[in-house]
């Protein structure tokens, strides 16, 4: 009854939140009901380890760079029943047709991401995913600031948060960014909303 199986977890939340954590722990969890995995990434992402999946207190896991969401055709076969997926958000916006083709095939699909970019933005094609998963967990981090729940993903530039017109894709960790809550979180040049 594979075809039962199938459905969209999405693990959410800004940086340090331990979202790479969380869906390193689901795919051990599958690895010891001996459930066919693959584990993807996209190729951007090359801060710690390039053919691994590293969260920021160094769990890890093999993985599978694809530089475009179609990749992963590539590598599925009859028997594959978890794909998973870190930091979905720097892949293109095909991603999100390829996670709901694969649920209705009946693969479990474990994906992470932000949700926000540095500017306290929704992050590209993120929206849509959350709104057709069938679970999402949003996780927070705690302020660096005020040590309250952070929701936001600080950027710094030189020390200083990043102003809102910088690229919005930088790939980087604690030399870049921060967690903030809503109170905290600081994006010079964003217009305020009346």
């Amino acid at each position: 009854m594979r075809n039962q199986t199938g459905r969209i977890e999405v693990i959410t939340g800004p940086m340090y939140a331990g979202k790479t954590e969380e869906l390193l722990r689901r795919v051990r969890r599958a690895e010891y009901a001996e459930e066919n995995i693959l584990v993807f990434k996209p190729v951007i992402d090359n801060r710690y380890a390039e053919g691994e999946v590293v969260s920021h207190n160094k769990s890890h896991t093999r993985s599978i760079n694809i530089s475009k969401a179609k990749d992963i055709w590539n590598f599925i076969t009859d028997d594959t029943d978890i794909v998973a997926i870190d930091e979905i958000q720097f892949l293109d916006e095909e991603a999100v047709d390829i996670c709901e083709d694969l649920a209705d095939q009946g693969i479990r699909v474990i994906v992470s991401g932000l949700d926000r970019n540095f500017r306290g933005d929704p992050f590209s094609f993120m929206p849509r995913l959350l709104a057709l998963a069938d679970q999402v967990d949003k996780l927070t981090a705690v302020c660096v600031k005020c040590h309250a729940p952070a929701t936001r993903t600080q950027r710094l530039v030189n020390g200083k948060p990043a102003n809102y017109d910088d690229p919005i894709i930088l790939i980087g960790a604690t030399e870049a960014y921060e967690a903030r809550c809503r109170h905290c979180h600081q994006v010079p040049g964003k217009k305020k909303k009346n």
